[in-house]
C-alpha cells in the first residue's frame, strides 16, 4: 500500500491530534446520478477533502439498510447497501483515501438494528422464550391480557419504547424494546451471542482496512434488566428517556465491559500495515467527567465533546467549557475532542444566528438548557450573524488542543434549509412527534459542488437530490470558492495548513491570557495566540503578526471575530 508520505498515516498518535471530516454518504456526493450520494461519489471527492487539509474522514452508515433512519437502521453490518454501491466500492474507497494519506473511520451501530436484520425477523417468527428471541430485548406485558408495554419508558423519537408483536398464531404477543423507532429493535447485550456476532463485525472491517470506528449511541448497550419504570415525563405522557445517573438504558456498568472487550480487539491489529484501530464514542453525558471517564485506560480512545457543541456564543461559557474539558480529559489521559456540528444537530451557521445559541457554562459546568433545544425554529435567523460566527468558530476549534470533528458543508459556510416542505421530510421524527418537529433533514440537504442552479454539480445530471437543495447556494458551492481570498472554505484550507505546519499547534498545553467578558484569549507554545471577540464592539488588536483571521482585522478585533497572531 502506497501512502501519501507527511501524513496521519505515519503517526501512530494521529488520532489524538486528527482534523476528522464527517461524510454522511447519501448527502455527499452522487456519481450515478440517481440523486443518492454514493461510495464512488465519495471517492470522486476525495481530492477535495485531501486538499482542504483533513487527516481522516468519519462515514455514516453505508451498510444494508431500510433507510428508515438515515441507515442507522442496520439490516446486514458486513454488507454496503445498492444504494450506496458494493464492498468492493467500499475496498477502492478505502485503497484510494489511504493513498492520499487519509485515514477512515465508519460508523458501528451496536444498540439496535434494523427490524429487518434476519437475526430480529428470525426472533418474530420464533416463539416467546426462544433463544432467538433472547438476542433482543422481549418481555411480555403488562395487565390482565398483556397489553400494555412493560414500562413506562418512553422513545427518544417520540411515543413508547415498546412495541408489541403478532405471535404466529395471530394473538397479541410480546413486546420488544425500541430506544429509537419501532423500525429500530435494541439487541440484548447480557447474551454472548450478541457480544462475539459484534466482535466478528469488528474484525471484518479491520480486517478490509478500516481505521476504526465512531460508536454510536456508545452509552448505551447494557441495561438494568429489571427494567425500572423511569420518572414520568408530563411533555410526552411517558417515562422519561433522559441520561440521568442511574437511568436503566443510560451508561450502565456493563457498558465499560463492553468498551475494554472492543479496545483488545482493536490493540491486537498493532503489527499490521495501519496499525493499532481506534474509536471514537458518541456519548452525551453530564458532567464532563462522567463523559471522560469512557477514554480512561483500556477504554475507548476518545469521545464527542457534545458540551462543546452546545456551548452558548459567550466568552465566559467559552471558558468555563474549554477549561473543564481540558481537565476532565487531562486526568484520564486521553485527548479532548471539539465538534460544533453533525448530522444530528442543526448547522453551526444558523445555530449561531439565533437570538439564542446554546448552553450557558459557568465554573462547575452547565447551567441551563436553552430553549431551541425541542425545536430551534422557532427563532428567526441572521445568516449574516451566524456566519460571522461559524468563522470565528471554526478557528476557535482549529486552535484548541486534540481532535477536531468538522461535518460536510461547514467548510463552505452552509446554513440549515429550515423551510424544507412537509412532502419531501424522511427523518423519523416528523411522524414520530406527530408532525410537531421537523427533525433532522435540514442539516442533511445534499452539499453543492459546482453550477449555478440545482443540483450544483451533485450529481452528474440534472435529477433531483433526495432532498432538494435552496435556489440560493450557487456562491457556497465548493467551485464558487475555490481561490476565493475571504471566502469560507478558503479560511478553512488556511486554517488547517497552519494548524498542520505550527509545531505549537501539535502541543497539548495551553494557557489562558487575561481575558474579558467580551474577549477571550490563550496560547498555544511561546508563539501562538488566539484570541476570539465575543461582543459587538471592536477590541483591541495586541502586538504580533496575523497569522490568520476569521474577519477583517487592522489595529482592532471586530465582534464575532478570531484572529490567530505570531506573538
Amino acid at each position: 500500500m502506497s501512502t501519501a508520505p507527511g501524513t496521519a498515516l505515519d503517526d501512530p498518535d494521529w488520532w489524538r491530534h486528527a482534523v476528522v471530516y464527517q461524510i454522511y454518504p447519501r448527502s455527499f456526493r452522487d456519481a450515478d446520478g440517481d440523486g443518492n450520494g454514493d461510495i464512488r461519489g465519495m471517492r470522486n471527492g476525495l481530492g477535495h477533502l485531501a486538499r482542504l487539509g483533513v487527516d481522516a474522514v468519519w462515514v455514516s452508515p453505508w451498510y444494508t439498510s431500510p433507510m428508515i433512519d438515515g441507515g442507522y437502521d442496520v439490516a446486514d453490518y458486513c454488507d454496503i447497501d445498492p444504494i450506496f454501491g458494493s464492498l468492493d466500492d467500499a475496498t477502492v474507497f478505502l485503497d484510494e483515501a489511504h493513498r492520499l494519506g487519509l485515514r477512515v473511520l465508519v460508523d458501528l451501530v451496536p444498540n439496535h438494528c434494523s427490524n429487518r436484520h434476519p437475526l430480529f425477523q428470525r426472533a418474530l417468527a420464533a416463539a416467546p422464550g426462544s433463544p432467538e428471541r433472547d438476542l433482543f430485548v422481549f418481555r411480555d406485558g403488562r395487565g390482565v391480557d398483556g397489553g400494555q408495554p412493560p414500562t413506562n419508558w418512553g422513545s427518544l423519537f417520540g411515543g413508547s419504547m415498546w412495541q408489541q408483536v403478532t405471535e404466529s398464531d395471530g394473538r397479541p404477543g410480546q413486546w420488544y424494546c425500541h430506544m429509537f423507532a419501532p423500525e429500530q429493535p435494541d439487541w440484548n447485550w447480557d447474551n454472548p451471542q450478541v457480544v462475539a456476532f459484534f466482535d466478528q463485525v469488528l474484525r471484518f472491517w479491520f480486517d478490509r482496512g478500516v481505521d476504526g470506528f465512531r460508536i454510536d449511541v456508545a452509552d448505551s448497550m447494557a441495561l438494568d434488566q429489571t427494567l425500572p419504570d423511569t420518572k414520568p415525563d408530563p411533555a410526552t405522557g411517558f417515562g422519561s428517556w433522559h441520561k440521568d445517573v442511574g437511568a436503566p438504558f443510560w451508561d450502565q456498568p456493563g457498558v465499560e465491559t463492553i468498551h475494554r472487550r472492543w479496545r483488545q480487539i482493536a490493540d491486537s491489529y498493532a503489527d499490521t500495515a495501519l496499525g493499532a484501530r481506534v474509536f471514537v464514542s458518541e456519548a452525551h453525558l453530564d458532567p464532563i467527567e462522567r463523559q471522560a471517564s469512557y477514554v480512561a485506560a483500556g477504554r475507548l480512545h476518545t469521545t464527542f465533546n457534545f458540551d462543546h457543541l452546545w456551548c452558548e456564543w459567550t466568552a465566559a461559557s467559552q471558558r468555563h467549557m474549554i477549561t473543564r474539558t481540558l481537565a476532565a480529559h487531562d486526568a484520564v489521559g486521553a485527548p479532548a475532542t471539539w465538534v460544533i456540528g453533525n448530522h444530528d444537530v442543526p448547522r453551526p451557521v444558523t445555530r449561531y444566528g439565533k437570538p439564542e445559541t446554546g448552553w450557558p457554562f459557568d465554573a462547575d459546568g452547565r447551567v441551563g438548557q436553552p430553549r431551541f433545544a425541542e425545536d430551534h425554529r422557532q427563532f428567526p435567523t441572521d445568516v449574516d450573524l451566524g456566519r460571522r460566527r461559524a468563522r470565528a468558530a471554526a478557528l476557535l476549534m482549529f486552535a484548541l488542543p486534540g481532535v477536531a470533528y468538522l461535518y460536510q458543508g461547514e467548510e463552505l459556510g452552509l446554513p440549515e434549509v429550515e423551510d424544507l416542505p412537509a412532502e419531501v421530510l424522511q427523518d423519523p421524527i416528523w411522524d414520530r412527534s406527530g408532525h410537531t418537529e421537523k427533525g433532522r433533514d435540514g442539516c442533511r440537504v445534499p452539499l453543492p459542488w459546482s453550477g449555478t442552479k440545482p443540483p450544483y454539480g451533485f450529481g452528474p445530471g440534472p435529477g433531483e437530490p433526495w432532498l432538494p437543495q435552496p435556489a440560493g447556494w450557487a456562491g457556497l458551492s465548493v467551485a464558487a470558492q475555490t481561490g476565493v481570498t475571504g471566502s469560507h472554505l478558503e479560511l478553512y484550507r488556511a486554517a488547517l495548513a497552519i494548524r498542520h505546519a505550527n509545531p505549537a499547534l501539535r502541543d497539548e498545553r495551553l494557557a489562558w491570557d487575561e481575558a474579558s467578558e467580551q474577549l477571550l484569549s490563550f496560547c498555544r507554545g511561546d508563539r501562538f495566540r488566539c484570541l476570539v471577540n465575543f461582543g459587538p464592539g471592536p477590541a483591541p488588536l495586541p502586538a504580533g503578526t496575523v497569522l490568520l483571521a476569521s474577519g477583517d482585522v487592522s489595529d482592532t478585533i471586530p465582534g464575532d471575530t478570531a484572529v490567530w497572531l505570531a506573538t
